[in-house]
């Protein structure tokens, strides 16, 4: 009984910060230029490109390519995602929506919740039209089809949920740009690790990272416990963009960073709510 009376309380919310946002003039600029960029790409999908003397076919060109650009959408739109999240709170706050909106029988929960979801889908939209522009692109210029492009849009979603709910998190403990930079810093972090953890497979690292005595080295480090636990924003990416590759193997090592990530946007959830309930109401 109390779910049904706040999911409409919950979609007043979303619905409103949805349509608030697509009217922002700011947000609709990003929008346009973003669009434009990615359409301009579509000189690059020509089906004549030569290595070693062979010429590419049109498959291998296509999947290529629009892994190099998902992968360059996705880490833009988490950006944005960011962008947009960092002064939600506050504009509410100084333009006496928040004080309206809770003077009403509803919940603080609703309200943040309601944020939190509106936010995530304008976020999930922008990155899922800019990858339906690339779809359309190969579709078209190629006539190579690849629906599960859009399905890995979709996956990669759960990357613009962490990045939401951890701004709207950080911007109500210090000031707006800080919470963005925070983000921003967990993500680059990240993706800085990932890359020298593949590195670091490598043979001659291995080779290179040996010891010359003989005492074995211990395998559990406070580096690879970092590791593991840190926010894994850039496996989600990989796992997504697998599935662009036909015939991908997964295992549990590329379903860990989903559940990671999942992990993280619950217990940031629950800090959120909690925070936000101590708030202040002017």
């Amino acid at each position: 009984m109390e779910t049904s009376k706040s999911l409409p309380l919950i979609t007043k919310i979303t619905k409103y910060t949805l349509i608030d946002e697509v009217q922002q003039r700011s947000f609709v600029i990003l929008f346009v230029f973003c669009a434009i960029c990615v359409f301009l790409i579509r000189g690059c999908y020509q089906g004549n490109y030569m290595v070693n003397g062979q010429a590419l076919d049109a498959g291998t060109i296509v999947r290529t390519l629009s892994k190099a650009t998902f992968h360059v959408i996705g880490a833009g739109v988490m950006v944005i995602a960011a962008l947009l999240s960092m002064r939600i709170f506050r504009r509410d706050r100084n333009e006496g929506m928040q004080s309206c909106i809770l003077s009403k029988p509803i919940a603080r929960w609703h309200y943040v919740m309601g944020k939190a979801l509106g936010l995530w889908v304008v976020s999930a939209l922008f990155m899922f039209i800019l990858h339906s522009i690339v779809f359309l692109i190969t579709s078209i210029n190629l006539k190579v089809f690849m629906p599960e492009y859009l399905v890995a849009s979709l996956l990669c979603s759960i990357n613009l949920l962490f990045v939401v709910i951890a701004v709207l998190l950080l911007s109500l403990l210090m000031p707006d740009i800080v919470a963005f930079l925070c983000v921003l810093g967990i993500g680059v972090v990240g993706f800085v690790a990932d890359g020298i953890a593949a590195a670091s497979q490598s043979q001659i690292a291995q080779a290179m990272l040996q010891q010359p005595t003989g005492h074995p080295q211990s395998d559990l480090t406070w580096w690879k416990v970092v590791y593991v636990l840190w926010p894994k924003l850039l496996g989600v990416q990989q796992l997504a963009s697998s599935l662009i590759e036909s015939g991908a193997s997964r295992g549990f090592g590329t379903i860990y960073p989903l559940i990671n990530v999942l992990v993280y946007c619950l217990i940031l959830g629950a800090l959120l709510f909690k925070r936000f309930r101590n708030e202040d109401i002017v």
